[in-house]
């Protein structure tokens, strides 16, 4: 019948400002957002069943319409009146409540791997359109590489690629509520902003130092004051030899940025033996163009 197979990108933001709260609640944001190779495995069969079926290694995420991937592929079977099965694995890598985008890169992999396996003639512009329904990330998720984002984060500028280096993800055993970082944040206290055209400027420059060095984060204030294994685990990344570390999105996950492997194998093991944390990543930026 035919299946496909695709991996589902994690993210992390190089910056996140929150400039302004809006009416109907959601913030008006602008951030640098960046792919990473740290990815979810998601696989998608087409059978004569004509039901919708998704399976996951990880026992307490949902498999019914409370899960993004059923959504969509819920939502694209009704739309394109699909006649066939939709059967979906899903091989967790990327944690959750992390500030990563797993839950968002997974639907953009099946919003893009629905499309590919029924042939369905969904423009790449209505694709985008669709993604925004689900979520303000799903659609960088879908282009992936590194961008501007602004708005509620749908608003998407293509950045040169981010440049060449090793990053270390480090997920401690906390995850975070991002409607409550939110509620707690105090726009008018806020102490430090990003300079985001600071950030660009070396993005540009091919000048990874000067990236690293003006990392920030706002939601930072309100996520450490509540889980100080954040500041830890940030500390621990400059102590051992990174360029910077952040609390990528609400958090929990904090990313340092490394020019060898070398340095981020030893920072790897520094925080594994001292701060008892077991969900580490080595990684590297992911790029869908070159530039």
């Amino acid at each position: 019948m035919g299946n496909v197979r695709l991996f589902a990108k994690a993210k992390i933001n190089l910056a996140l400002d929150v400039v302004e709260k809006l009416d109907n609640g959601y913030h008006n944001l602008e951030m640098i957002m960046q792919s990473i190779d740290l990815s979810d495995t998601i696989e998608i069969k087409k059978t004569f069943t004509n039901d919708i079926k998704l399976r996951t290694n990880v026992y307490w995420i949902p498999t019914d319409n409370r899960n993004l991937v059923y959504k969509v592929a819920e939502y694209l079977k009704n739309e394109y009146n699909i006649k066939y099965g939709i059967h979906i694995n899903l091989n967790k890598k990327i944690p959750s409540c992390a500030g990563l985008g797993g839950g968002s890169a997974d639907c953009a992999a099946a919003l893009i791997g629905i499309r590919k396996l029924f042939g369905l003639d969904i423009p790449n512009s209505r694709l985008l359109e669709v993604a925004k329904e689900f979520g303000a990330d799903v659609p960088f998720c879908v282009k992936r590489g590194t961008y501007l984002a602004e708005g509620i984060g749908e608003k998407l500028t293509p950045l040169k690629k981010m440049p060449d280096c090793y990053i270390l993800v480090v997920k401690p055993h906390v995850s975070i509520s991002t409607a409550t970082i939110f509620q707690n944040l105090d726009l008018a206290n806020i102490k430090e902003r990003p300079d985001i055209e600071k950030i660009i400027y070396y993005i540009e420059k091919d000048d990874i130092e000067g990236v690293s060095k003006n990392l920030c984060n706002v939601l930072e204030s309100v996520s450490i004051e509540r889980y100080p294994i954040i500041k830890d685990i940030k500390d621990a990344m400059l102590k051992n030899g990174a360029l910077g570390s952040l609390m990528s999105g609400s958090g929990s996950a904090v990313f340092g940025i490394f020019k060898n492997k070398k340095q981020m194998a030893i920072a790897k093991n520094y925080i594994a033996k001292n701060l008892k944390v077991k969900d580490i990543f080595a990684t590297r930026p992911f790029n869908m163009y070159k530039n």
